[in-house]
């Protein structure tokens, strides 16, 4: 999941007047020209650029001010923010704070504007899933989905090559990865075939999913945001039992792997295959691995599927003038990518207009392979989240730790699914 994290000094006494600080009803119209104050958690060179794309906002009645966070620090700032009912007025933010702070009455809901508004900025121009998953149970949307995260396998196309493997592309299988896998395991310094932190984390139970869904199985959750049950079954059980081999066998790394720093090892030539998140093409493309290498999407069974995940931006309820607010925030999503992601290419933009500037970088800079997988994912239908957006998501987390990975780890068997699904499902239920 791209993790592009900073935070803010909005409110700290450093701004005054700002649409964000003047408390003013949702909706109210303030004197002369109104402040719109951003929050990004971006890294300090893509918030440069984005400051100076903002520059071309112009509207006389409207000002908007780019505010800084400490490095590291968004989700601390961002906790103190909202505690102080001091929020800048757009401000970047999980599904899943989404989600909470909507459903809390936090936050603007944007959706009649997204469907009676004017122009092209409009619901269906955006990614259906992003769209679909920040709505919540009563129609509302707190924030728009802005940059979508695509998920695949990562490759060392030169140690494929090497050892006679051919390189991984659409349509590729599960058994055809695991074997690739074990094939490149203990080669050139690399311990493991493939590392997927994905498959063996506190998410990992998402990402089985996959196998299930392409083999015509249930995928582990109905919904990911208003879950009524969890489910393993026959399908998923089976993908489970196929990566406890790889991992006994020594082909894939086991839980409790260190992954920190594992696109470092890759780009060395450490890690053959890794899952990860389109986002490390702008690295690799910076650094410049010292080998070849490709994305490719997950394998699958019979049909594609794949992960789904967005980040956005959302409005506190407290925002001075929801107007100016939604005008700035329509900038961002239509404008001021095509300005930054040419030079960073982290993510594809959920509003699809402007989805050009991201893969026309990526192309000018040879990324094909990256290109087409973000393409392939994007329009993949059978698509499974992430992970729970509740806010009771990460007891889920807790019971992952004690009975899924003890079983990939070959310490419980793969029968204990249905007690570690049980338990999914008692906590679904307690939470009404």
């Amino acid at each position: 999941m791209n993790r592009i994290i900073a935070t803010s000094l909005a409110c700290a006494g450093l701004l005054t007047a700002t649409a964000a600080c003047g408390g003013s009803d949702s909706g109210g119209k303030a004197d002369g020209p109104v402040t719109v104050t951003v929050m990004t958690w971006e890294s300090p060179e893509t918030n440069t650029a984005i400051k100076k794309a903002l520059e071309g906002f112009k509207d006389d009645n409207i000002k908007v001010e780019l505010v800084d966070t400490p490095s590291g620090g968004y989700g601390d700032k961002l906790a103190s923010l909202t505690q102080a009912k001091k929020l800048p007025d757009l401000f970047w933010c999980g599904n899943d704070t989404e989600q909470q702070y909507t459903s809390q009455g936090l936050l603007v809901d944007w959706s009649k504007k997204l469907d009676g508004g004017d122009g092209d900025f409009k619901a269906d121009k955006f990614v259906g899933s992003a769209m679909e998953n920040w709505k919540t149970g009563d129609g509302q949307m707190g924030g728009l989905p802005s940059l979508m995260n695509t998920y695949g396998v990562w490759y060392n196309a030169d140690a494929f090559k090497a050892a006679g493997i051919a390189e991984p592309k659409a349509g590729w299988t599960w058994d055809e990865m695991y074997s690739a896998a074990s094939k490149l395991a203990g080669k050139n310094g690399a311990k493991y075939g493939l590392v997927a932190d994905q498959l063996t984390s506190a998410d990992a139970p998402f990402t089985m999913s996959m196998y299930s869904v392409s083999a015509g199985g249930a995928p582990f959750t109905d919904n990911v945001n208003r879950p009524t049950k969890a489910e393993i079954d026959g399908k998923y059980t089976e993908g489970v039992e196929k990566l406890v081999a790889a991992i006994k066998s020594g082909a894939v790394a086991p839980p409790g792997y260190d992954a920190s720093n594992v696109p470092a090892l890759f780009s060395g030539g450490k890690v053959p295959m890794m899952f990860g998140g389109q986002w490390l093409a702008a690295g690799f493309q910076t650094d410049k691995p010292k080998i070849k290498y490709g994305f490719a999407p997950f394998p699958q069974v019979t049909t594609a599927a794949t992960l789904y995940d967005s980040v956005g931006i959302c409005t506190p309820q407290y925002t001075a003038n929801e107007d100016a607010t939604y005008k700035v925030l329509e900038f961002i999503n239509t404008k001021v990518w095509d300005a930054v992601l040419p030079a960073s290419p982290v993510a594809p933009p959920a509003y699809t207009p402007a989805q050009e500037s991201y893969f026309g970088a990526l192309t000018k800079a040879g990324q094909n392979t990256v290109v087409d997988t973000v393409k392939a994912d994007l329009a993949t239908e059978k698509t499974v989240g992430v992970r729970f957006t509740t806010q009771w998501a990460s007891q889920v987390g807790d019971l992952t730790t004690a009975m899924y990975q003890p079983i990939l780890s070959g310490k419980k068997p793969v029968s204990d699914l249905q007690a570690y699904v049980g338990k999914i499902n008692e906590l679904i239920k307690s939470q009404g």
